[in-house]
């Protein structure tokens, strides 16, 4: 097609060139014929502006009428001419620009005409070479929706391969930023670890110093305790010595040394039974020499030997030395227990004695409850028969002295009743029970009723706990409290007594979580009478003690004597709190459980 389209190129330039050649021509012959007719117009002008100038100069000399009749006759004549000559150059030049164009108008119909035949050539050319074109074309256009398929196809697979690509990409993204803010939390851990470690190193070297110093004054201290525990083991009064795993002795004090009568450098590296049990032919050395090779990590009392062979008692132990959980040795601590033991000989006869004094005590109970009473019970008899016949004589003066006499008897039988009751409390062997103090409470308050209400007394209970007493003697200790309380009072008051208890720790007890064995009972009467001076305190609890006469207040001075010695049987203590006007506090401390298969008397 390249080809064809060369061929016809030239052809068309032929025609053109024919075409602009015979334009031109025309154009050249009418621009050729108004140039030389143009040039011979002018010629005739200038030819005819010459005539008419000489005929202005020949006419000068005649007269001015017949001068203007012949310039007007001139000039009409070279008007005329100029007009023919115009006429004949504008015919000539119509004829030759008609002849120009007709020329040109037949040359442009041939050349069109033939420029016709040429173009339609060309177009059939073309025509031909467009079919192919669009057949190419409509091939390529297959072929090309072929490629489209194809590429949707391809876009299909590309946007899922995308699609999974994007999702890969994003949970790797996600595993990523979770991998990114894990691996920054650890990694601000471990700028702030290293941080960390960088005070601390720093600190440590800082405390390095210091540790040396503590060091050294650490060591000193070692030394000064050391050198202390030298003093001390040198100044001790018992003996004190070390064994080693054999049995023979690594170190002993000067005590151990005074005691045996060795010198120190003599006792180091022999064995117990070389130094203390000699004479082993006797059985008490053997038992001896048994219990010492044996040891023991409880006190136990021997007999020891001297150097110069006399004996002495002794209270032994000896105590393993442990390292890692491993014995490597033992020290023993022993005292002369000479004088103790003289002690525990007096002790025991004291005790004998006792024995005899409480046996005594109980016939002497045993006296004042029967031979005692029986006289004064006569006196108050007949003195009440004696005064019925005295009534009767209207003796005054024999009525007041029996009176006197029967008032004495009475505080006497008091006196009786009440040492009785004292010496029962001494001699009393019944076994602790649990005892509920709200019950017994209860019962004596019943007792009372009377006296509280003729006193017009207000009593105040609070819930009371159970213990382990005697439920009699509880019952008294009570009794003699409350008695106290309503007795001693300010004249016309009504007496307020205020009865509470609270359960308390054992003193110097270092138990967390303490047992009832670990516990106590304090119990508490308060009142609102006289008081007392505190510093009677000792005088109020001593037998037949009073700080008021006998015309103030009744008794006999035993009631708070007896709560006294209730409480050391319990093992508990008593005292009171008291200013004078402001009443008495009186405080009674109980164990809540009484030690096993124990009854104190």
């Amino acid at each position: 097609m390249q080809a064809d389209s060369s061929n016809r190129l030239p052809a068309s330039n032929q025609a053109g060139a024919i075409i602009a050649m015979a334009l031109a021509l025309a154009v050249g012959v009418g621009a050729w014929i108004y140039r030389a007719k143009t040039q011979a117009l002018r010629v005739e002008a200038r030819e005819q502006a010459q005539k008419l100038l000489a005929a202005d100069r020949a006419s000068a000399s005649t007269p001015r009428a017949s001068l203007a009749d012949s310039g007007t006759a001139a000039e009409d004549q070279a008007i005329t001419g100029l007009s023919q000559f115009m006429d004949v150059w504008t015919s000539k030049l119509t004829f030759a620009t008609a002849a120009t164009g007709a020329g040109m108008l037949m040359t442009l119909l041939i050349g069109v005409g033939w420029w016709r035949r040429a173009w339609v050539s060309q177009v059939l050319q073309r025509q031909q070479e467009w079919d192919n074109q669009v057949q190419k074309l409509q091939e390529a256009h297959q072929e090309v929706k072929r490629h489209r398929a194809a590429r949707e196809r391809l876009e299909l697979e590309l946007r899922a391969a995308q699609y999974e690509i994007e999702t890969r990409v994003q949970e790797r993204t996600d595993e990523l930023k979770r991998a990114y803010a894990v691996l920054e939390r650890e990694l601000n851990e471990r700028r702030q670890a290293e941080k960390n470690l960088a005070h601390q190193r720093q600190e440590l070297v800082r405390s390095k110093d210091v540790l040396e110093l503590h060091v050294q004054a650490r060591a000193q201290e070692l030394q000064m305790l050391q050198r202390r525990y030298e003093h001390i083991l040198n100044s001790a009064g018992e003996g004190i010595y070390g064994l080693d795993l054999h049995g023979k002795t690594t170190f002993v004090n000067p005590a151990a040394a005074k005691l045996t009568g060795w010198k120190v450098e003599e006792l180091v590296g022999k064995s117990e039974c070389e130094i203390f049990s000699r004479g082993e032919g006797s059985e008490a050395s053997a038992s001896n020499t048994q219990l010492l090779s044996r040891g023991s990590d409880h006190r136990q009392d021997l007999t020891f030997h001297r150097k110069d062979g006399t004996t002495f008692p002794v209270e032994y132990v000896r105590t393993p030395i442990m390292e890692n959980q491993k014995m490597v040795g033992a020290v023993v601590v022993f005292k002369d227990i000479t004088e103790r033991k003289r002690a525990e000989e007096t002790l025991a006869r004291k005790a004998a004695e006792l024995a005899r004094s409480n046996a005594e005590l109980e016939q002497f109970a045993y006296v004042a409850s029967h031979d005692l009473q029986e006289p004064l019970r006569k006196i108050q008899a007949f003195g009440d028969r004696l005064k019925a016949k005295v009534d009767a004589a209207k003796l005054e003066d024999g009525r007041d002295y029996l009176e006197r006499m029967q008032s004495a008897a009475a505080r006497m039988q008091n006196l009786i009743s009440d040492l009785l009751t004292f010496s029962r409390v001494i001699s009393s062997s019944q076994p602790f029970v649990p005892v509920d103090l709200n019950v017994v409470t209860l019962e004596v308050l019943n007792d009372l009723e009377v006296r509280i209400e003729r006193s017009n007394a207000q009593i105040e209970v609070e819930p009371l706990p159970t213990i382990d007493a005697d439920p009699l003697q509880m019952r008294q200790l009570l009794q003699n409290l409350i008695s106290n309380s309503l007795k001693f009072q300010p004249p016309n008051a009504s007496p307020v007594v205020s009865i509470r208890a609270q359960i308390l720790p054992r003193p110097f007890s270092c138990v967390k979580n303490p047992t009832p064995d670990d516990e106590v009972c304090e119990l508490t009467v308060q009142d609102n009478g006289i008081g007392f001076d505190e510093k009677y305190l000792d005088k109020v609890f001593a037998v037949f003690q009073r700080l008021h006469g006998r015309n103030e207040y009744e008794g006999t001075g035993v009631g708070l004597a007896v709560c006294r010695r209730i409480a050391d049987r319990h093992g508990g203590t008593i005292t009171a709190k008291s200013k004078p006007g402001e009443g008495a506090t009186f405080i009674v401390t109980l164990p809540t459980r009484q030690p096993s298969g124990e009854n104190p008397t």
